[in-house]
């Protein structure tokens, strides 16, 4: 691939589906279709290199006469797999340099009839995985507009609203996208459109598994596309795969030959292959009756083992407390650095505030040595959030004044009538005083801290501030139970949501959700005296207090293993 064509594919967020892959997606789809029926059509309308369209045809080549549509952006692709598909044999093709998104039924801008009509029995696709905000304004108000869309969003959620507008009803649907959307406050409005328009057959949570090189989580979606948005939406299978890291004793591992082999099984289990062990999880996807609810991919014994926690539970953590994320500048180069002495103009100690990053946060405590300094130029007004006035301070404006332009960059800090120097996010500078746990975004292990010191909070991290003294008691026992290994099963099983080598997300939406059991209880205040004593007491024995803690949080629960 030139270097043009690897700009194009790292824009376009284009990455081609391996033939391993797109057979396993063939296959699924037609063991869904119905075969007393001829196809006319199959589509896939960000074709690439043409493996997909390749994949399905040449399994169904001997059973119907169809009709091969494709279409993408890139010349080369397009020429590439109209002539892959022609020397198989087929010659029914119609593959066009078009953008699907512009072209396609759902884009209420175009008047030709045509291009309007459901045309597709089969719909095969892995559509770019990039938010439509690399795509420039123009085109990604353009994209909003058509397809009716609002906020952050992924190329393939129009994608995903095009190819089911050009889907036949009672058409299957079979396409590998992020599986970001399964989980996330941003996939919600995706999560209901599915639902409305499709009997969901199967979803395949493809985790860490790597069968492709896309820096995103895949899924695989399979629908059959209903005859009416007031059809009852069935419970659907599930299956997900995700690397094991943290193997225990009495794991029941089986060999098989590939990842394919795990995907194809019907039960449970954790698998080994080429040198790597997998745990897969099979069982029914039930969607609750608020349709942008996260999709919970857990069988009958998870369920009732959720449940169980959840039946035990005081009230859960968004109950009591905001989970704040921390300050954003959308300029960290200017406010934040490890060595302000390097500076000509150092800006006064009372704008140099200490900031906790992820890489500060340990189990339990921070590292105060560690500690970067932010500019932080906003302080407390009556109990409110202001910003300081320059001229106050003359050596912070001098080093600012070397970066104003960079920071007058930030347009949608002006239009939003706030000073050039501001950070975007800001937070109340009043609560950083206050006792606070401290957590970072993304983590393999929980790393839930608590922190006195007054610092301030890194963007990549989340926090919880007490603001009573009753407050602070239950951050004790809420950090005990965030800590707990029961915790970070609890997370893994109801929110899914996992990246590369078992890191975890740690988003404000999940950890609002965490159950708490309840604070007067025998247990939960033993939590509580033991989190004091890991938070205060760096000489003791901190692995059996752990263990003495997990053992405490599945009584405070009443579960057992």
């Amino acid at each position: 691939m030139n270097n043009i064509q690897e700009v194009t594919v790292k824009n376009s967020g284009a990455t081609f589906t391996p033939v391993g892959l797109a057979d396993f997606l063939s296959d699924k789809i037609l063991s869904y279709y119905n075969n007393k029926e001829k196809i006319a059509e199959v589509l896939d309308p960000a074709c690439g290199d043409g493996a997909l369209l390749s994949s399905i045809a040449l399994k169904i080549k001997d059973s119907f006469d169809f009709m091969l549509s494709g279409f993408d952006t890139n010349i080369d692709y397009v020429i590439n797999t109209h002539n892959q598909l022609l020397n198989l044999g087929f010659t029914k093709i119609q593959v066009q340099q078009k953008d699907f998104l512009e072209v396609s039924p759902n884009n209420t801008g175009l008047s030709s009839d045509e291009t309007k009509r459901e045309f597709a029995d089969i719909v095969i696709a892995n559509p770019p995985y990039v938010r439509t905000q690399i795509l420039g304004a123009q085109k990604s108000q353009q994209i909003a507009k058509d397809y009716d869309l609002s906020g952050k969003i992924d190329l393939y959620y129009p994608f995903l609203m095009g190819m089911t507008n050009a889907l036949r009803k009672g058409g299957i649907l079979g396409v590998i996208t992020s599986n970001r959307y399964l989980t996330t406050k941003s996939g919600a409005e995706i999560r209901k459109f599915l639902l409305e328009n499709y009997d969901i057959l199967e979803v395949i949570d493809l985790g860490d598994t790597k069968l492709f090189n896309a820096a995103v989580l895949p899924a695989i979606f399979i629908g059959r596309k209903k005859a009416s948005k007031t059809q009852l939406t069935k419970p659907c299978l599930f299956a997900k795969i995700y690397e094991n890291f943290q193997l225990k004793a009495n794991n029941k591992i089986s060999e098989v030959d590939s990842i394919y082999d795990i995907l194809t099984k019907t039960e449970a289990g954790t698998f080994s292959t080429n040198g790597k062990v997998f745990d897969y999880s099979v069982g029914l996807l039930k969607h609750s009756h608020i349709k942008t609810d996260v999709w919970q991919m857990t069988n009958d014994t998870e369920n009732k083992w959720i449940e169980a926690i959840q039946s035990n539970a005081a009230f859960y953590i968004g109950d009591k407390f905001k989970v704040r994320v921390g300050i954003k500048s959308c300029a960290d180069n200017v406010f934040l650095n490890n060595n302000w002495d390097n500076e000509q103009a150092i800006p006064e100690d009372e704008l140099l505030k200490p900031l906790i990053s992820q890489e500060n946060i340990q189990k339990w405590t921070c590292t105060l040595s560690q500690y970067a300094k932010v500019l932080y130029p906003h302080y407390s007004k009556n109990g409110k959030k202001d910003v300081v006035n320059l001229d106050d301070y003359p050596q912070a404006k001098e080093y600012l004044m070397k970066h104003r332009t960079q920071l007058e960059s930030r347009k949608y800090l002006i239009e939003a009538g706030r000073k050039w120097y501001e950070m975007w996010v800001s937070q109340n500078p009043a609560l950083w005083a206050l006792p606070k746990i401290v957590f970072p975004d993304i983590s393999i292990e929980a790393r839930f801290s608590y922190d006195e010191s007054g610092a301030i909070v890194n963007g990549n991290c989340y926090w919880l501030v007490a603001q009573t003294k009753e407050e602070n008691e239950l951050l004790f026992l809420i950090q005990g139970v965030c800590n707990s290994e029961i915790m970070a099963q609890y997370h893994d099983l109801c929110f899914n949501n996992k990246l590369y080598s078992g890191r975890r997300r740690y988003f404000s939406q999940y950890i609002e959700k965490y159950p708490i059991p309840d604070p007067k209880s025998k247990y939960a205040q033993k939590i509580i005296t033991i989190v004091k004593a890991l938070n205060y007491q760096s000489d003791l024995d901190s692995e059996a207090l752990s263990l003495e803690l997990n053992h405490c949080v599945k009584e405070a629960f009443a579960i057992k293993d």
